[in-house]
């Protein structure tokens, strides 16, 4: 199993002075902006380094066009994939955040996961979440937008479980700094101007037979409504399968409908006349 960078509230607001050297002290780093209260100035030029660090480290610009999701999930975002600088509201479902953390960390994307504190390391790598490019800050404490903020200053993906109301102010300029460092948003709960609201409904447990026996994995219906589609997009996932993974669930066979008896009766008619005809 991976390690897990975990971060304090404390730790975010921190101004460092040394630029890292590593990916694992890149994203040790970028918990550590400088809050807007103190050092302005070293602040900035501290968080343009740890970017410029990130895209050493990962190979690639931040402001990718799309990151990419598993293809059982695509269908159900814009483009495919998660648009940076856009925002995504989420259920409260770990299995739906990690599912869609799986690829863009395994792509060489840093994730940031803040306030959730029993996320679970096993249940993210099972799903295919990369741990060590994962930086938990379990308990940010009321400014948990603050931090939110922050960790987007240099992380390209940030979820989020809200702990209060935020102000349209706070959202705006939060929104705003999405679209100028190209950072994806993940929320879990509602969110203004969402490029996409996913909900889960409709599970079925596998494995459970006539009342007993070891569940092996569980179907779910993902729904996704967006301002850039006319209608809602559906699709039925396994989260998880039998293997403790993300997959698209397995088309069934649906039953067939019952004849009326009339129209059974019809046909019985015209099967007996042909055979006579032939015969």
């Amino acid at each position: 199993m991976g390690a897990i960078v975990q971060l304090t509230a404390q730790h975010v607001h921190e101004t460092v002075g040394q630029q890292p050297t590593a990916p694992e002290s890149a994203a040790l780093r970028a918990g550590r902006a400088a809050s807007a209260d103190t050092g302005r100035g070293q602040g900035a030029n501290t968080v343009a380094q740890l970017r410029a660090q990130l895209e050493r480290v990962q190979g690639r610009r931040l402001d990718a066009p799309v990151l990419p999701v598993h293809p059982a999930l695509a269908s159900l975002l814009p483009g495919g994939g998660l648009r940076p600088g856009s925002a995504y509201s989420l259920p409260r479902s770990t299995s739906v955040l990690l599912a869609l953390l799986a690829q863009p960390s395994q792509s060489g994307s840093w994730c940031g996961v803040i306030g959730m504190p029993r996320l679970g390391a096993e249940a993210a790598e099972g799903l295919g979440v990369d741990l060590s490019r994962l930086v938990l800050i379990p308990d940010p404490g009321a400014r948990w937008l603050a931090v939110t903020s922050t960790v987007a200053e240099v992380l390209p993906v940030v979820a989020v479980r809200p702990s209060g109301r935020a102000a349209d102010g706070e959202i705006s300029r939060l929104a705003a700094r999405l679209r100028d460092r190209g950072a994806v948003l993940l929320v879990q709960g509602p969110w203004p101007q969402a490029e996409a609201v996913i909900e889960v409904g409709e599970p079925e447990w596998e494995g459970v037979g006539r009342g007993h026996g070891y569940l092996s994995g569980r179907e779910v219906t993902l729904t996704s409504s967006s301002r850039r589609w006319p209608r809602s997009r559906r699709a039925r996932v396994m989260l998880p399968d039998a293997a403790g993974h993300v997959a698209a669930a397995p088309e069934r066979m649906r039953p067939v409908e019952a004849l009326h008896p009339a129209a059974a009766a019809a046909y019985e008619a015209s099967l007996g006349h042909r055979v006579r005809a032939v015969g």
